[in-house]
C-alpha cells in the first residue's frame, strides 16, 4: 500500500506556507511564497484574496510535486483573521478608498476602527463580557462598521460575502460558504491549530508541573508576528481585556479564553532594524556568514552570551533598560489600543552592543506582557502551570528562555518545529476521516519536543523588572490624563505650568498633585471658572491627581 499524506496550509500576515505530512506527523517538505501587504493611509492594512488564493495553490503544487494525488488523503487550512469581501458573484469588492478591488482583505492588523470600536463599547452591550468587556479594534464587527460609513457606494452597497480569512480558503478549496465554529464563536482561527499540535500532546515523563493534571493547567502560545495566548477552563471565566469565554472554540466542551499581543514579532524586527547600529550588524555578520534576514537574531544572540561571559548573566544585561512593547496598542489585558511604546534607559551610544541591549530589553518586555496576562487569568481562576509556545519566534531560543524566565514557568516546544502547519495536517487527517477525532489525530501526529525550564536564580530579577514594567503603564496612562487636562483648561483660556515647589499661601496658583508632581494651574478668565465647576471629565482628572476630591474653582482667582 502506498505511503498517504496529509497538506497543512498557512496563511501567515506575511507569507503563505505549505508542508506534506505524513501519517505519523512527520514533515517531509515545505514551502513558502511571500504576499503583498498595502498601507495606503496610517493605520490601513490590506491584502489581495486573489494572490493569497494563488500563492496557496504554488505552495501546495511545490510540496505534493512527485506525490500521486491518490496519495494525498486531506488538506487543512490556517489562516490570521483577515477580513475578506466579495460581491454577489464572489468577485474581489475594494476595502481602500482608492477603489483597487483586488485590494478586498482588511488585515486583522489593521486599526482604522479604532472610533466604530470605542462607540460599540460605549454601548456596554451585554454581548461585550464575551470580549474582556472592551470591543477590539482588530476583530469584524468595528472594520464592518468602517466600511458601512466610509466606503457605502464602492464597498457596502456591492459586498455580499464577507469572509474570515480561513473560511474563505475552504470556500475556495470546497465551494462550501458553511462558517467554521472558531470564527462564528470568537473571531480567532489559530486556537484549534494550537490544540492539534502541541497543546494536548502526551507529557509524561517530562517532569512538568502540569503532568498529572488537567488540560486547563496549560497555556498556549502562537508567537509570531504578533502572539495569542490561549487559556482553557471547564466552566465560564469572563477576564476583563481577554477575549472569551468561548465554548469549545478550541478543546471541545471546555471554554476558551484568548490574550494576545498585537506585535510580537514585528516588534522586535522593528526594533533592530531601526536602530542606527543595524548596518554595523550586517557589516559584522557577512565577514562570518552570508547575510540572510534569518540568522540576524542568532548572531545577536550569541553576540550577547559573549556581552554576558555566563548564561544566567544574558538576562541581566537588561537591567538598566527597560521596554514597554505596545508600539501597535495593547491587546490584552488593558485592552487599549492608543497605548504606545516606550524605551527606558538608552545611552547615547550606537554601537552594535547597544543594539543586543535593546533586543534583549524587547525580548524581556515581551516576555513580562505574557506574564501580565498570565496574572489577569490566574486572578480569574485559571491555574496555568506550563506554556506550550510554537509559532516563528519559538524557534528563537533566546526568545523562548526569557519568557520561562519572566513567568517563572517550564515552557513546552514541539517536536515537529513547524507545529502550525502540522496542526493543519492534523485538520486535514480529520477531515479524510483517517482519525474519527482531532484528540486521536493528534496523540498519533503530535508530539512534545523540547522542554525549557526556568532559572530561578533570576526570579527575584524578574520580579523587579515586572514591576517596573507595570510602572511604565502607570506613567503612560498618567501623562495621557495630563494631556486631556491640559487640553480641557486651553478650551477655557486657563494657563498651565508646572512648579517644582508649592507657592505661597497668597499665591495666584491653585496646587494639586501628588508629592513627586504639582500642577500648577493659574486662572487668567475669572469669569470663565464657572464652566470648570460644571465639567465632570475634568474634576475627574483632577480628583485623579489628588487622590480626593476635585479642585474648588473659587481657588482658582
Amino acid at each position: 500500500m502506498a505511503e498517504v499524506f496529509y497538506v497543512g496550509v498557512d496563511v501567515g500576515t506575511a507569507s503563505v506556507r505549505a508542508a506534506l505530512v505524513t501519517r505519523e506527523g512527520l514533515l517531509k517538505t515545505t514551502a513558502e511564497e511571500p504576499i503583498t501587504i498595502w498601507k495606503p493611509q496610517p493605520e490601513h492594512y490590506v491584502q489581495s484574496s486573489t494572490e493569497i488564493w494563488q500563492k496557496c495553490c504554488s505552495v501546495v503544487k511545490e510540496v505534493t510535486s512527485g506525490v500521486q494525488s491518490d496519495q494525498i488523503r486531506g488538506v487543512g487550512f490556517d489562516a490570521t483573521c483577515s477580513l475578506v469581501v466579495l460581491d454577489e458573484s464572489f468577485q474581489p469588492v475594494p476595502v481602500t478608498h482608492e477603489g483597487d478591488p483586488q485590494k478586498n482583505v482588511v488585515m486583522w492588523m489593521d486599526h482604522r476602527a479604532a472610533e466604530q470600536a470605542d462607540r460599540i463599547t460605549d454601548t456596554e452591550h451585554r454581548v461585550l463580557s464575551r470580549v474582556g468587556g472592551i470591543m477590539s479594534q482588530e476583530m469584524q464587527p468595528p472594520k464592518l462598521l468602517w466600511l458601512k460609513e466610509n466606503l457605502k457606494d464602492s464597498c457596502w452597497d456591492k459586498a455580499a460575502h464577507f469572509f474570515d480569512l480561513p473560511d474563505f480558503l475552504s470556500w475556495k478549496a470546497t465551494g462550501s460558504t458553511t462558517r467554521s465554529a472558531p470564527s462564528a464563536l470568537c473571531y480567532t482561527h489559530t486556537n484549534v491549530f494550537m490544540y492539534s499540535s502541541v497543546i494536548g500532546a502526551d507529557v509524561q515523563g517530562f517532569n512538568l508541573p502540569c503532568e498529572g493534571w488537567p488540560i486547563t493547567s496549560r497555556m498556549a502560545m502562537i508567537c509570531g508576528t504578533s502572539t495569542c495566548h490561549m487559556a482553557i477552563s471547564e466552566k465560564p471565566r469572563f477576564v476583563p481585556g481577554v477575549w472569551g469565554p468561548y465554548l469549545s472554540a478550541m478543546v471541545p466542551d471546555l471554554w476558551l479564553n484568548e490574550g494576545g499581543q498585537s506585535a510580537t514579532g514585528s516588534l522586535i524586527d522593528h526594533i533592530v532594524k531601526g536602530h542606527a547600529a543595524y548596518a554595523q550588524l550586517q557589516e559584522q555578520l557577512n565577514q562570518r556568514v552570508p547575510f540572510t534576514g534569518a540568522n540576524i537574531y542568532s548572531y545577536l544572540n550569541s553576540h550577547l552570551a559573549q556581552m554576558a561571559g555566563s548564561p544566567p548573566a544574558v538576562d541581566l544585561l537588561g537591567s538598566s533598560l527597560h521596554v514597554w512593547p505596545d508600539f501597535h496598542g495593547n491587546r490584552s489585558p488593558l485592552a487599549d489600543p492608543t497605548l504606545k511604546g516606550m524605551v527606558i534607559g538608552l545611552p547615547l551610544s550606537q554601537t552594535v552592543d547597544d543594539l543586543a541591549r535593546l533586543y534583549l530589553a524587547t525580548l524581556q518586555a515581551l516576555a513580562l506582557g505574557t506574564r501580565h496576562i498570565l496574572d489577569s487569568v490566574k486572578e480569574a481562576g485559571c491555574d496555568i502551570r506550563t506554556l506550550f509556545l510554537c509559532g516563528g519566534l519559538s524557534k528563537n531560543l533566546l526568545f523562548v528562555q526569557i519568557q520561562a524566565n519572566a513567568t517563572a514557568l517550564p515552557v513546552v516546544l514541539p517536536e515537529q518545529s513547524e507545529a502550525v502547519l502540522l496542526g493543519a495536517a492534523v485538520l486535514g487527517a480529520c477531515a479524510s476521516q483517517d482519525y474519527e477525532t482531532i484528540e486521536e489525530a493528534m496523540e498519533k501526529m503530535a508530539k512534545v519536543g523540547r522542554v525549557v525550564q526556568p532559572d530561578q536564580e533570576l526570579k527575584s530579577f524578574y520580579d523587579r523588572k515586572y514591576k517596573v514594567f507595570l510602572q511604565l503603564f502607570s506613567h503612560q496612562r498618567d501623562l495621557k490624563k495630563t494631556h486631556v487636562l491640559k487640553s480641557q483648561l486651553g478650551h477655557w483660556g486657563l494657563s498651565f505650568s508646572w512648579r517644582a515647589a508649592c507657592p505661597a499661601p497668597d499665591s495666584p496658583f491653585f496646587l494639586f498633585g501628588s508629592p513627586r508632581l504639582v500642577l500648577a494651574l493659574r486662572c487668567q478668565a475669572a469669569a470663565r471658572v464657572p464652566k470648570i465647576k460644571a465639567d465632570k471629565p475634568l474634576a475627574d482628572a483632577a480628583k485623579s491627581y489628588t487622590g480626593g476630591g476635585a479642585p474648588n474653582p473659587t481657588q482658582l482667582t
